[in-house]
């Protein structure tokens, strides 16, 4: 395998915030790579929920998972970052080399020399949460789906969606108008969607458009190779109802683990990086950004962790080169935009 090139920052993580840092990483003229274990860009936008629409980023009324994925791509990629895509980090080795060092970072697929290490691996590796039922691994992608990609696959089929979170109520609204019939069942009364979203479902039902059941959970499901029916039980009144259908779509979270990551000597707060208000972790030239990270007041979203990439990479750039300005100034006059400087 060819050896790789000495890379100012390696980014592990190629969601919004890893392609936002490599954006400012090739603003700030330093180069940079992407490695990601998943098969395509977009980290947890484009592997669970491409077609659901986002409405909390900024100059965006609204934009679909998949369309944001492709103009941060776009724009992200422009200075000439690689990708590494389906790669899992296996390691990580400090090298001395007389000239301050440098990081060799270790995957499945190769070695991969950088200055510094930036990580927005999002929730880290994760797996969806199973439903816990004998037998339910024979159905996987065979009428039970732990994941949806495009609607239009449950076209006109029967569709038990199970869960009490956004995602259960956001697919139970965008598969209006797709599946013949939508049942949502969650195990209690309360839910952790958002209280529009649960209004507009509960309207749904009034119509007659979806069949939304509380204290019910999956039993057992039947079929010959593929799902045909199930059956659902009430936690309260021990009622059992089978169903025949064609698709469960179980919604539960996720399972998320650092992976190789937590034997780097990380300060961590569970399945979290604690970084300081430079997004630098406890090890000098390791940054993190993004949903991977915890500190005091930590909001998970895309806009903080485009904020909190910028905050990183400014900051590697510095350590890198104490001479560079950790602060880039204002886009609009820079001069790698063909602007004139100030």
């Amino acid at each position: 395998m060819a050896e790789q090139e000495l890379k100012d920052i390696s980014i592990i993580g190629g969601g919004p915030t890893g392609l936002f840092a490599a954006f400012y990483a090739g603003m700030r003229g330093a180069s940079c790579r992407i490695i990601d274990a998943l098969p395509a860009l977009g980290g947890q936008l484009m592997a669970l929920y491409p077609e659901k629409y986002i409405f909390d980023v900024a100059g965006f009324p609204k934009v679909l998972a998949k369309d944001l994925v492709r103009d941060m791509a776009t724009q992200g990629l422009q200075f000439g970052a690689t990708t590494h895509l389906g790669e899992v980090v296996t390691g990580l080795r400090r090298v001395e080399d007389g000239n301050g060092g440098r990081f060799v970072l270790e995957t499945d697929g190769g070695e991969y020399p950088s200055r510094t290490i930036l990580i927005a691996a999002g929730i880290g590796a994760f797996e969806a949460r199973h439903l816990g039922i004998e037998g339910e691994d024979l159905y996987e992608e065979r009428g039970l789906y732990f994941k949806v990609l495009d609607p239009k696959q449950f076209e006109g089929r029967r569709v038990l969606l199970v869960g009490g979170g956004d995602s259960a109520f956001d697919w139970a609204v965008n598969l209006q108008g797709v599946a013949k019939s939508i049942m949502l069942i969650h195990r209690r009364d309360g839910f952790r969607a958002h209280a529009a979203t649960i209004r507009q479902v509960e309207e749904f039902c009034r119509e007659g458009r979806c069949d939304l059941r509380t204290f019910w959970e999956v039993k057992k499901i039947e079929g010959n190779g593929q799902v045909e029916r199930v059956t659902i039980h009430n936690t309260r009144t021990k009622e059992e109802e089978t169903i025949e259908l064609d698709a469960i779509i179980p919604l539960l979270g996720f399972h998320s683990d650092l992976g190789a990551i937590k034997e780097w000597g990380l300060d961590t707060e569970k399945a979290d990086i604690k970084v300081n208000q430079t997004m630098e972790t406890n090890v000098p030239g390791i940054y993190a950004a993004g949903d991977i990270t915890s500190y005091p007041g930590k909001l998970k979203l895309i806009a903080t962790g485009a904020a909190e990439a910028c905050i990183a990479v400014n900051n590697a750039v510095h350590y890198i080169n104490p001479k560079a300005k950790v602060n880039p100034g204002h886009s609009s006059n820079l001069a790698i935009f063909g602007q004139k400087e100030d």
